[in-house]
């Protein structure tokens, strides 16, 4: 439809009707049961009159459902605007894939696309027609469950997998019905609570903001993201729904979005309970006031926004803003022309977990599995005559992570299914020996895990936290493994010192007991359906280990909110002098202040070794280039990829900078003993910073630019900005 069709179309609506458009709600309300309708409709504090109008629904079953729901609703409806269908795509629909927080450390933009492209193939013939994703934001707190859902700790690696993530869900086209629109989340610093406490306050400086928790969400806006969930929590004292600086100045104004912003679930009602409205009429109109033009369940707009406008609170302008983006949205999608975009129960049936989708998803599961430690032990030899699979996760199906909505564990690969497969003449010994929840210290176990680890020639040790210790409402106030997992660690490798452990998770935990005992650590985060296959083909060299970390592992909880980028202070202490505490500095008396695993940290079965890094030129200017190559060789017999990854260092600014930044990153495959070189263009916008005035500025001066990992600054070279 042209622009005119849809005010032609706005023109027409009841009040009533252009309401509807701004209200979502589950499926749930929509069923033919009137008794189930009537308790939730009487909770919400909403007429049944209004159920016609609405104008979205979450949280369907399938296709067919979809299409019964779409249908009904066109029959009813007067104007016959047919419904959105949103729901959380996060990592996978049919077939799961590993967690963000995991593909991130992939640091392969490529293959994030492609996992977006095959979950909205499948979530597409279910009927969705948008997912909340992706989740930008930045997240420096292990305790915060939700760092699962994310990119990690760095602004720029955050940015580059969101818009990953943002392109791979659309494609080139809404139109198209393999693809689905993607929603940014959540506006703003989410990812920041106090105490990493879920939906807790959040303190930061409009500096800070600008300059590390923004860029990611606008650059996903830049790539096409036609909506913004405004999120839970309070930034600066202001929830964000209803925060008129962060949504009408920055995401409307200074950003120039015109999209869709939605609430998070039952965020408008909620600013209530934050005690910034007086009641649910004040909430309505505090929110619409800052441009938010979907309430997702509940029912403050329902109830309040005509009689707001009626008292002239708020504007048929305003109101009309709001209906007009959504169908805007609508019509995006091609919703007008066909309501349910070609979903079937065929079409599910052919796509969702076929055997490409679960190859890509191996594939994913292989590439983000970050190998921490390895005194020998790995890659086991195919030779191997019995293998003891032990712990939690060694027969577990508890592998695909939180938000895994419509996957199914059963459909899954095991731990010892996969080294079974992998390994067809080979005895698999089994012995899950203990729980992984936190407080169960049940040890009885341990007898027949000590058995099988004696009788032989290799030892698997699965371990981890259970999926549901992460993800939304899950945070934590330690980051030790649960149980009696490090006692059986200590015990296992006791008896049989050739032992490889295998964590699953959805945050970094502190390992620093673990890593003092364990010969090898292979960390598969949660992989996925296809995460036993990737698992034994790491394990015996089939594939090569080439995730990074996209957080660092901190050593003890106490050492977080943690993060690579951090300022230098005035009293600073050198990274020799970690295990050395000293008076009058920035140190701790316990513990050194570096993490135990840092930022952009994985190792590889092969070997590399980073020969040089050379610059074009000494000097920048503001409207030039500067061409930085690294050369890295391959010292090993192995095939294997490396994470060449350029830092960066203003050395005298108007503010104190990081005493690191990552500024480019670029993913190579060598052959064994191959040499590549690697080109990266430094331009002035890279090294831009907001000053204290609250602007993105640059100054000339010296800067150094180098190679390596965070805290492991191989290479180093300098050069000015004129």
């Amino acid at each position: 439809m042209s622009d005119v069709d849809l005010r032609h179309l706005l023109s027409q609506m009841t009040f009533e009707e252009k309401i509807g458009q701004l209200m979502q709600y589950n499926t749930h309300l929509f069923t033919d049961s009137t008794a189930e309708i009537t308790g939730p409709l009487t909770d919400l504090g909403l007429d049944e009159a209004m159920l016609p109008f609405v104008g979205s629904v979450l949280n369907f079953e399938d296709a067919a459902q979809m299409r019964a729901i779409q249908q009904a609703h066109l029959q009813q409806d007067r104007l016959k605007i047919p419904m959105l269908f949103m729901m959380d795509v996060i990592h996978g629909y049919r077939t799961v894939f590993p967690i963000p927080l995991a593909l991130s450390g992939s640091f392969d933009p490529e293959l994030v696309r492609d996992c977006s492209a095959m979950a909205a193939k499948e979530a597409a013939a279910s009927g969705v027609h948008v997912t909340f994703t992706p989740m930008v934001d930045l997240s420096r707190d292990a305790r915060w469950g939700r760092v699962m859902e994310g990119g990690g700790e760095d602004p720029l690696l955050t940015a580059v997998m969101g818009v990953a993530q943002v392109q791979g869900f659309q494609g080139d086209d809404l139109r198209d019905t393999d693809r689905i629109a993607a929603c940014v989340k959540h506006f703003a610093a989410y990812g920041a609570p106090e105490a990493g406490r879920d939906y807790y306050a959040v303190e930061l400086s409009e500096r800070l903001l600008r300059e590390r928790y923004f860029p990611a969400y606008r650059a996903c806006i830049e790539a096409g993201a036609p909506m913004v969930m405004a999120s839970f929590n309070t930034l600066n004292g202001i929830p964000a729904v209803a925060n008129e600086w962060l949504m009408n100045d920055i995401l409307r104004g200074e950003w120039g979005f015109d999209g869709v912003v939605i609430s998070d679930y039952d965020a408008v009602e909620e600013l209530c309970v934050h005690g910034v409205a007086a009641d649910k009429k004040d909430a309505a109109k505090q929110a619409m006031r800052c441009g938010c033009d979907i309430e997702m369940c509940s029912a403050a707009y329902a109830s309040h926004l005509k009689e707001l406008t009626q008292e002239g609170v708020l504007t048929t302008e305003q109101i009309d803003a709001a209906v007009l983006r959504v169908l805007m949205l609508k019509d995006r999608l091609g919703l007008f022309e066909d309501p349910y975009r070609g979903a079937s129960t065929q079409k599910e049936q052919a796509v969702c977990l076929s055997p490409a989708h679960r190859a890509l998803a191996r594939k994913a599961a292989q590439e983000s599995a970050v190998l921490l430690k390895n005194n020998g032990v790995l890659p086991l030899s195919e030779d191997v005559q019995t293998v003891a699979v032990i712990g939690p996760f060694a027969d577990s199906r508890d592998l695909l992570g939180a938000w895994s909505l419509r996957g199914d564990t059963s459909e899954g690969v095991t731990v010892s299914e996969g080294l079974a497969a992998r390994l067809p003449h080979a005895r698999i010994l089994t012995a899950p020996a203990c729980s992984n929840l936190c407080g169960n210290t049940d040890q009885s176990g341990f007898e027949a895990a000590l058995t099988a680890a004696e009788n032989a020639d290799a030892v698997v040790l699965c371990l981890g936290e259970p999926s549901d210790y992460s993800g939304e409402g899950s945070s934590r106030a330690t980051l030790d493994l649960p149980g009696a997992q490090l006692t059986l660690a200590r015990e296992v490798i006791r008896v049989n010192p050739r032992t490889a452990v295998v964590l699953f998770g959805g945050r970094p935990l502190a390992l620093t007991e673990l890593d003092a005992v364990a010969p090898a650590i292979l960390h598969m985060w949660f992989p996925g359906h296809e995460g036993g296959n990737a698992v034994a083909s790491l394990l015996l060299g089939d594939e090569n280990p080439s995730g990074k970390l996209a957080m660092s592992f901190p050593k003890t909880v106490g050492q977080c909110p943690l993060s690579y980028d951090r300022l230098m202070s005035g009293r600073p202490i050198q990274a020799s002098q970690e295990d050395t505490f000293l008076k009058f500095r920035s140190n701790y008396i316990d513990s050194g202040n570096l993490p135990l695993y840092p930022f952009g940290y994985g190792l590889s079965y092969s070997r590399f070794e980073y020969e040089s890094l050379t610059l074009d030129r000494r000097t920048l200017t503001a409207d030039g280039t500067l061409t930085v190559t690294v050369t890295v060789f391959n010292n090993s017999d192995r095939h294997g990829k490396e994470v060449v990854q350029l830092y960066m260092r203003d050395l005298v600014a108007s503010v104190a900078r990081p005493v690191q930044q990552l500024i480019a990153f670029d993913k190579i495959a060598l052959a064994p003993f191959e040499r590549k070189s690697v080109s990266f263009t430094v331009r002035e916008e890279m090294l831009r910073f907001v000053d204290a005035r609250n602007h993105l500025v640059s100054e000339a001066g010296e800067f150094e630019v180098s190679t390596g990992y965070a805290d492991h600054l191989l290479l180093t070279e300098r050069f000015s900005l004129q």
